[in-house]
């Protein structure tokens, strides 16, 4: 009864690309359908296929870690800024799916390969001007086109639309997403969790969100806020690329709708500092420098995620949330970081359900398309539960 094998090339062996790389080759569900004597038992049995993972990147050291058996996933040696040996890599491997984990810059090459060979794509950017270059792409195409996947844009913006489908009539939607160190011992009270190129990318272009039911262009770090989270005070602003396409989806059906970035107190006004006073925003090969050679990177750090919308149920005026902190865990005998964990089981949910219903999903597929129930059932998408801190995290 089993179905034939999905063939994925996961392209990018960095932080976010090996975690993906391995939830989907050997995801612990995988093996539980041998506990079904009669496979009836089990009503989504046939919609859920294994994978067969390819990883790749130009990195001869990352990917050597992860081909002496330590993975049940191959690894191919691949140098993605040749668009030759790209189109002849995705071409000779028969793919069903490619997910591109590479910084934001190098997702149009990808997505316009993937075009030419229709081969199903997903990437993990936050980045506007990709978005928009993939849907313009992507229009009539039969093939799916599945930008902005990760946790913001992408989970967060399912979860708010499965709220605002609540309402009759919307007022305001507030989305705040934080990764965050545990325990933050810098004067910018953070840690690199991600990849530097994205943080700046967010911290250095424009933001958009709705006013008066109309697109606006904001600026990032303006629209200072508080917030608190069981029982913890936060700072948000605004930030770029969070919101996805739901302002476009949204416009003229909602009031107010904005995204912000949440970190604790102080971090704003010291890279406010930096990005403006000093002007490293107009440098940001030097920002990154900056950053990476002061800033450590862990392990030990919580994703926080909000989401407030108000509106009219029944003529009155209602408020519904939702509000999850995720932290670190295991995941295939390795150690993964909150925002690994966020990030890979929310683009290997999407790709699961894209691949396992290919009829239903067709040309470019904004995330607000995706059933949030639909998602937190899924064999990835369960790793969005609701968690206690685990032990030793202090």
């Amino acid at each position: 009864m089993r179905q034939a094998q999905k063939k994925v090339m996961v392209l990018g062996a960095g932080t976010i690309g090996v975690v993906v790389a391995c939830l989907l080759s050997e995801h612990e569900d995988y093996e539980d359908y041998e506990d079904y004597e009669d496979y009836e038992d089990y009503e989504d049995y046939e919609d859920y296929e294994d994978y067969e993972i390819i990883l790749a990147d130009r990195d001869d050291k990352a990917l050597d870690v992860w081909s002496k058996g330590q993975a049940n996933f191959h690894t191919v040696h691949l140098n993605v800024t040749d668009s030759d040996a790209l189109r002849l890599c995705l071409s000779e491997h028969a793919l069903h799916g490619v997910i591109s984990a590479l910084p934001f810059y190098c997702n149009c090459a990808v997505a316009r390969i993937a075009n030419e060979l229709q081969i199903a794509y997903f990437d993990l950017s936050e980045d506007v001007a990709i978005a928009q270059y993939i849907h313009s792409l992507s229009t009539k195409q039969p093939t799916p086109f599945v930008p902005q996947c990760g946790l913001a844009p992408g989970f967060i913006s399912i979860v708010a639309n499965d709220l605002m489908g609540e309402f009759e009539v919307l007022e305001t939607v507030k989305l705040r997403v934080g990764a965050l160190p545990i325990n933050p011992n810098n004067a910018l009270k953070y840690s690199l969790t991600w990849s530097t190129e994205g943080l700046i990318n967010e911290y250095c272009n424009p933001c958009y969100g709705l006013e008066e039911g109309q697109v606006v262009t904001l600026l990032p770090f303006e629209g200072y806020e508080t917030i608190e989270l069981d029982g913890l005070l936060y700072e948000a602003f605004n930030t770029s690329g969070g919101l996805g396409t739901l302002a476009e989806t949204y416009k003229g059906r909602v009031k107010t709708m904005n995204y912000k970035t949440l970190r604790y107190p102080g971090h704003c006004e010291k890279m406010q500092f930096m990005m403006n006073d000093l002007k490293l925003k107009e440098d940001r090969r030097m920002l990154k420098r900056i950053l990476e050679n002061a800033i450590p990177k862990t392990l030990r750090d919580v994703v926080l995620i909000y989401v407030s919308v108000t509106g009219k149920q029944q003529g009155e005026l209602f408020e519904k949330n939702y509000a999850n902190k995720i932290y670190p865990r295991i995941i295939v005998n390795k150690s993964c970081s909150a925002i690994q964990v966020t990030t890979a089981a929310s683009v290997c949910a999407i790709t699961d359900l894209v691949l396992q219903h290919s009829a239903r999903y067709q040309g470019f597929i904004p995330q607000e398309c995706f059933n949030l129930n639909e998602v937190l059932e899924n064999r990835f998408g369960q790793f969005f539960g609701v968690q206690h801190r685990p032990p030793g995290l202090l």
